[in-house]
């Protein structure tokens, strides 16, 4: 089998020998691209014989990447086993173990590396172990609170209004984003393992702005901590002098996770397609241009929350005293 790696490798060699970098433009975009070569012809034959077997065996190349897959989430195993014990042990199942290295490209050793560092904030910041009760006075306005609906895949959804910011305190609001992204995980369908964001922009001005210190904290757990946990996140009617807030913002994102934010203007057809592509329109709220006239009810979510606070202490083994770590 000749893997896409291998073949980008030798046409970069071929690019090199030639000295005729246009070639590759005229070779796949020209309808008759000039061979002026024998050398010419039978890598141009090299090439359409490799594109035709992957076209034609697409079901053997995703088995080999499975099998690839598969045997790095063994080595990544191998190489973390001493560090696991109770709820670490409990933390890297294999579908973790998968999104850790995805996100570092199936990087075994940088896998590891972002894991351990994991490992390390899990058992100092104890993230399983957060309740409803401590962190409830952020959610009182519903700036941030889990959906009671899905994206078409089933996907489990958080709401987020910043205009409705309602506290000062820079590390409890932290802590009520980590309490709402471990309870959005916990309620998430056994086929899925990604969030949705949907962030409402109505009101929104540089006064109630969370701070640059928060926006960055924020970010980087969602991104060192969450790998592969967000499908996108989407910025309903950002005004202009945002632009200038998500430039700064974007410094502290990784091109991954940017990529996964998109700007959705309700004036803009384009850009709502997007959100019908993934909601129904039905179930999604009219504040995002939906025929949902569901709201957010803080006491009724309040009870939802405790009730989910004792399921997320069962998965995690905490009925009774909690432990003296996070391990």
């Amino acid at each position: 089998m000749i893997l896409r790696s291998k073949l980008a490798e030798e046409l970069r060699d071929y690019q090199i020998r030639s000295q005729r970098k246009y070639w590759v433009a005229l070779s796949f975009f020209s309808a008759k691209p000039q061979i002026s070569t024998r050398a010419d012809l039978r890598f141009e034959q090299r090439l359409r014989k490799v594109m035709f077997h992957r076209k034609h065996n697409a079901g053997d190349v995703e088995d080999h990447d499975g099998k690839l897959q598969e045997q790095k989430v063994g080595e990544l195993k191998a190489a973390i086993g001493p560090l696991l014990s109770g709820r670490s042990s409990a933390y890297c199942t294999d579908a973790c173990l998968k999104r850790y290295l995805r996100a570092r490209n199936w990087n075994v050793n940088k896998s590891k590396k972002m894991l351990q560092e994991s490992l390390k904030w899990r058992s100092a910041y104890k993230p399983e172990e957060i309740p409803w009760h401590e962190v409830a006075v952020e959610g009182e306005t519903g700036k941030g609170y889990r959906a009671g609906f899905h994206d078409r895949d089933g996907r489990t959804v958080l709401v987020m209004t910043p205009a409705k910011q309602n506290t000062t305190s820079h590390e409890n609001q932290v802590r009520h984003l980590v309490y709402l992204l471990e309870n959005a995980i916990l309620n998430l369908p056994e086929e899925q393992e990604e969030m949705v964001w949907l962030i409402d922009f109505t009101g929104w001005s540089l006064a109630n702005a969370v701070p640059i210190r928060t926006a960055r904290e924020s970010a980087s757990i969602l991104q060192n901590h969450y790998p592969e946990r967000l499908s996108m996140a989407f910025l309903y009617n950002p005004p202009r002098i945002f632009e200038a807030f998500w430039k700064i913002a974007k410094m502290f994102l990784d091109p991954v996770t940017i990529k996964k934010v998109k700007f959705i203007y309700s004036k803009n057809e384009e850009s709502m397609e997007l959100l019908k592509q993934r909601f129904d329109a039905d179930a999604l709220p009219v504040q995002f241009g939906g025929r949902s006239p569901a709201e957010y009810n803080h006491e009724e979510f309040s009870r939802m929350m405790i009730k989910d606070d004792i399921k997320a202490a069962a998965v995690w083994g905490l009925e009774g005293d909690k432990p003296a770590d996070g391990a």
